[in-house]
């Protein structure tokens, strides 16, 4: 691991939450939801193809900007388990002084940071985003990220996350998810990732106060990680989950 590297790339994550705590005094949550996923898959690459994950997720919209927090624990068919998780806080130039022309397509330009844990490598990510306005979307984020890997070579990631919902026969549904590709370099492939979930909000049935999510997880991964696909090691996945979500 290059420390140069990587204590850099914490040094500009630990700066951009300062700038987020800057003023905790006026700090304000405009909004925040935790969700709890469950979701049982069968075709999953590097590892073994069949997991159930349970998953645990807080968002939330704030004085200062937004973050969005998950945290996967795994298990496997053969009995092991495996955690991992992501923090990303991302700072409004909109919300404290620099206001765009309304109407257009960008409402936001934020300062964007992201970190990804797990037990075998930490690595953070640090950049630009943009909250977009898309007629129907409920919510269009891009997100222009450099990598600070701990044990591969840096390398550069856009994300776009959406939220689409829409009603067929007075039934609520939502389609949602993120796209991450991120670039090649000496020691991993470019790698591209589209995770996407289709749900509908069966809670309506019984009139619940809590939001229940019924539907399925699709994941298209093309070199898994920035590994390469071989006949050897495919990383190339086509995977369906069954998903259950709670809002609470």
């Amino acid at each position: 691991m290059n420390s140069g590297r990587f204590m850099s790339g914490l040094a500009i994550l630990l700066l951009s939450v300062v700038v987020c705590s800057a003023q905790p005094l006026s700090a304000e949550v405009l909004w925040q939801d935790f969700r709890l996923t469950y979701l049982n898959g069968s075709h999953y690459r590097l590892g073994d193809p069949n997991r159930q994950v349970l998953t645990i997720e807080h968002a939330a919209a704030t004085s200062w900007g937004d973050s969005f927090f998950f945290f996967d624990h795994m298990k496997y068919a053969n009995g092991q388990h495996s955690n991992y998780a992501e923090l990303q806080p991302r700072f409004s130039l909109g919300k404290n002084g620099w206001q765009l022309k309304p109407g257009g397509l960008i409402k936001d330009v934020l300062l964007a940071s992201h970190i990804e844990m797990s037990s075998q490598r930490t690595n953070l990510l640090y950049g630009v985003g943009l909250d977009l306005a898309v007629p129907g979307m409920k919510f269009t984020q891009l997100n222009f990220y450099r990598r600070n890997n701990e044990q591969l070579a840096d390398n550069w990631q856009a994300t776009l996350a959406w939220g689409a919902p829409f009603r067929i026969s007075g039934q609520a549904f939502l389609y949602d998810g993120f796209i991450d590709w991120a670039s090649g370099s000496i020691d991993q492939q470019t790698n591209f990732n589209w995770t996407s979930q289709f749900k509908w909000l069966a809670s309506d049935m019984w009139q619940g106060k809590s939001q229940v999510w019924l539907g399925v997880e699709y994941v298209w991964w093309r070199h898994k990680f920035g590994v390469t696909d071989s006949p050897q090691l495919r990383s190339h996945e086509n995977n369906v989950n069954f998903l259950l979500k709670w809002h609470f």
